[in-house]
């Protein structure tokens, strides 16, 4: 058997990236060329051997009379077995075999394509089905969550701060991310993903080249989508950064000016990823612009992955850095007051909470080299990246927003008033002498509301002392008390305020206006 070998050289695809029919297409146009290219350049072929040509899959080279040729089965044909070989039969009279059957050139391909079998199919298949459903659960749920959250700290006024204002970023920026990958899904794989055609064989490799290659102006959607998921996804990890940057500085810095550095830090989550997506994007367009940029151009991902690799390892060291204070703090506050292991329990406790935000898992499999797509090891690792990648801005959404007790106090507050407010126009409405105020009732008449204000007189005396000495227990109370301007308890000590007037007749006049604006309160 003579053995040949092509200096086509191959191209390799990253562990994490599909091959598209697209790119599939592209590598294939791209061999032919090259192979093309090497037998022009042979200034003589040896009379008598078999002429070096191309066959749709594989560059042959001349083959000696009489003799079996064997050559690499293409590492550019994505699903072949790259470590088996093709086979021709160069016959004695200088011309390669034919097929019996068919009258086309003889060709053994069944080592390259034992990975396009229907049962290594199907088990490759269920994998990626199981990736896919877990990361569109996980961003579908990370996504609304997210939504949720954002609305609740842009909504309530007394939530905003600096603070939530770099949460509201980070949330952004997840669901940024979320979308992306979703768009990206349906430009790149719908219907279009290799390991997605159920019964491909080698002649349907070979008829791939049979037609010319396809208008590199179609791809330019895809470019896009690509794009901006590689802006949105450095985005994402810049926020992570910021936040811990951010609890960072007020940990170690004694004079910290939320507002002045709020600039910064946006300049950081936003600026830094488009300057360095731009870089890669202009430099991908003039080296390496292939029909859609998803697939692996060589040392040309490291101008994305680089600055991504260093926003996660600065994180890590913020993390453990902040992890040793806590530490060290839980020592001296709780020294002779409480267990080894109560402090422990606290230091875990904190540990997990802070891992998410902080995007500690990421460094779990970053030093690892990707494998090839197939094995227990990158399953492992897939399965792993997929559903903590996925749910990260679920858990990002609970911890920041849901479990924050500021944020539930609002939400009480808000509640109370909506559910005093229906009451009161309830009451109203059936013309009731009885309505009830939190933890009080009041008797009043609606019919004897006149320019008098009869009833302004009774809700002053009634609700004034109330106000003062039962105020613990009305809506909206803060124990500090910091009062909200809408709450409750302002409006009964302004109507007892009104109440010690000297003058009856300015009482009479300024009464009416107050249940008014006792009245807009709790509506």
């Amino acid at each position: 058997i003579h053995q040949a070998t092509t200096n086509i050289p191959s191209t390799s695809v990253d562990a994490d990236d599909v091959l598209t029919k697209e790119e599939q297409i592209y590598l294939l146009f791209n061999a032919k060329r090259k192979c093309e290219r090497a037998i022009k350049s042979k200034h003589k072929i040896t009379e008598g051997y078999c002429m070096p040509e191309w066959d749709g899959i594989v560059c042959w080279p001349e083959g000696l009379p009489g003799r079996m040729v064997s050559t690499t089965c293409p590492e550019y044909i994505y699903d072949f077995n790259h470590k088996g070989h093709a086979y021709r039969r160069c016959d004695i009279n200088g011309t390669w075999e034919l097929a019996s059957n068919n009258n086309k050139t003889w060709a053994n391909y069944s080592e390259c394509a034992k990975f396009l079998t229907h049962y290594n199919q199907n088990q490759e298949r269920e994998v990626f089905d199981r990736l896919y459903l877990i990361y569109t659960v996980g961003y579908s749920i990370s996504l609304g969550s997210l939504m949720v959250a954002t609305v609740i700290l842009g909504y309530f006024r007394r939530l905003h701060c600096t603070r939530n204002y770099i949460h509201m970023h980070l949330f952004v920026s997840f669901m940024l991310r979320a979308i992306s990958i979703f768009v990206k899904d349906v430009v790149l794989y719908s219907g279009a993903a290799l390991q997605e055609m159920e019964r491909i064989t080698v002649e349907d490799l070979k008829s791939i080249t049979e037609a010319p290659p396809a208008n590199k102006t179609k791809f330019i959607g895809c470019k896009v989508a690509v794009t901006l998921f590689l802006y949105f996804l450095a985005t994402n990890y810049y926020w992570i950064l910021v936040e811990g940057l951010y609890l960072h500085s007020l940990i170690f810095m004694t004079f910290f000016s939320d507002r002045k550095y709020l600039w910064g830090f946006t300049l950081i989550g936003w600026g830094v990823p488009a300057m360095f997506v731009t870089i890669w994007a202009s430099v991908r367009a003039t080296l390496a612009d292939t029909e859609c940029w998803d697939l692996s151009a060589g040392n040309l991902k490291w101008i994305v992955q680089i600055p991504i690799l260093t926003a996660i390892v600065v994180n890590f060291l913020l993390f453990l850095n902040i992890i040793r204070v806590l530490a060290t703090k839980l020592r001296e506050t709780n020294a002779g007051r409480c267990d080894t292991r109560q402090q422990y329990r606290k230091l875990l406790k904190s540990t997990l909470v802070l891992m998410p935000l902080f995007g500690v898992h990421y460094i779990v499999f970053m030093a690892m080299p990707y494998t090839e797509v197939s094995g227990v090891p990158w399953q492992i690792q897939m399965h792993y990246e997929m559903l903590f990648n996925s749910f990260q801005g679920f858990f990002v959404a609970i911890i920041y927003c849901f479990c924050n007790g500021e944020v539930q106090a609002e939400i009480k507050k808000s509640w109370s008033r909506r559910t005093l407010a229906l009451d009161f126009k309830r009451k109203a409405r059936s013309g009731s002498n009885t309505y009830s105020y939190g933890p009080m009732v009041s008797h009043t008449s609606v019919t004897t509301v006149t320019a008098r204000g009869p009833l302004a007189l009774h809700l002053t005396t009634r609700l004034g002392p109330v106000s003062l000495n039962g105020h613990r227990n009305l809506p909206g109370y803060v124990k500090n008390g910091s009062v909200s301007e809408n709450s409750i308890p302002t409006s009964g000590q302004e109507l007892h305020i009104q109440e010690e007037e000297p003058s009856k007749n300015f009482q009479m006049e300024k009464t009416i206006p107050v249940v008014e604006e006792e009245r807009e309160t709790v509506m």
